[in-house]
Order: C-alpha cells, then sequence, then structure tokens
C-alpha cells in the first residue's frame, strides 16, 4: 500500500526541465586562461542548464526554441517579431550546471540536480549539434565544458528570457505551447 501511495505521490510531481537562460546580446566572449576562446557580435549569449533527467526530447525542445525565440524588433520597428534565424544572428553557449543549484539551510549551494559532467557534456555536444544542424554552423559558438570560464557580454536591452523543457514534457502546465507531433497526436 506504502509503495503505491508513493507512486501515486511522485506521478503528480513534475519533472525538472532543462533550462537556458537566454541572453539578448550586442557582443560575448568567453575567455579561458587569460585566451578568448569564442565571442560573438550582435545576437544571444544561452547559459545551458542540463537536468540528470533531461533526454534527447528535451535538447530538440530547448534547441528550437532557442532559434525561434523573437528578442528582436522587425523592420518596422514592431517589437518581439525577430527571431536569431530571421535576424542572421550569432550565439554563444555556455554550458552552465550551476543553473541547478538550490541553497542548502547552511546557505552553501547544492548542486545534485545537474546531471554529472561525463553525461552532461555528451548532451551538451548534442545540443551544440542539433543548433548547427537546424540552423547555420558558423554562427553557433561555445566556451570549454567544465573549464573555469570569464563570460563578458553586452546587453541589448537588457532582454532576458528563460527556456524550459517541461513545456514539451508537461504541455497542458507552464508554458502553453505545444510541438507539431503533440498536436497532431490529438487530433486523430
Amino acid at each position: 500500500y506504502f509503495f503505491l501511495v508513493l507512486i501515486l505521490l511522485l506521478k503528480g510531481q513534475p519533472s525538472s526541465p532543462m533550462r537556458l537562460v537566454v541572453q539578448r546580446v550586442k557582443s560575448a566572449s568567453v575567455t579561458v586562461e587569460g585566451s578568448i576562446v569564442s565571442s560573438i557580435g550582435p545576437g544571444a549569449m544561452a547559459l545551458v542548464g542540463i537536468h540528470e533527467d533531461d533526454t534527447k526530447e528535451d535538447l530538440e525542445y530547448c534547441c528550437k526554441r532557442l532559434l525561434a525565440c523573437k528578442l528582436w524588433e522587425n523592420d518596422s520597428g514592431a517589437p518581439w517579431r525577430h527571431g536569431l534565424k530571421q535576424r542572421g544572428l550569432e550565439i554563444l553557449c555556455v554550458s552552465q550546471f550551476t543553473l541547478y543549484g538550490k541553497l542548502t539551510k547552511k546557505n552553501q549551494p547544492d548542486y545534485k540536480h545537474a546531471m554529472k559532467a561525463i553525461q552532461a557534456q555528451e548532451m551538451y555536444n548534442m545540443f551544440l549539434e542539433l543548433l548547427k544542424s537546424n540552423y547555420e554552423s558558423e554562427k553557433i559558438r561555445d566556451g570549454v565544458f567544465g573549464a573555469y570560464m570569464d563570460v563578458s557580454l553586452v546587453n541589448d536591452g537588457p532582454v532576458t528570457i528563460v527556456i524550459e523543457s517541461e513545456a514539451y514534457t508537461k504541455p497542458n502546465q507552464g508554458d502553453k505551447t505545444e510541438s507539431t507531433d503533440q498536436k497532431s497526436e490529438k487530433s486523430s
């Protein structure tokens, strides 16, 4: 009986999503050990956090949303009408396991929900490949996974948004956006 109740309780618990913190930038760069390893001009910088339970579907969802997010005005000056692809802008991705940090009772950070390093690096590289295959590969830049990085940026706005993959796995909660596959499943 106890296990049945536990399963029912856990079933209703939301899983933690893959998380991107995206900033519209005029420029951004990553420096490691005193050398600039990557830089972009106008575009977006994305801090990329991968949760221990994330799957390829989470990567695909966040890739799609990042490339489609409309953070720029159109040629007529209407705000929030153009995305990265429409503008031909660059993206700088920075792996950021600390996006899953929670403070303990002693106010110390705990990162236990971030995916472990080896698997996270594989997932992060898959995410970069998804971005490159769905956009112009030379416009996708990144830092050095696992390195101590100095990240510099000039905010444009500032504009900062959070993209989470939870909407992919639970379309009726949070962000109401559904993928084309989810819509076609409902209509059949």
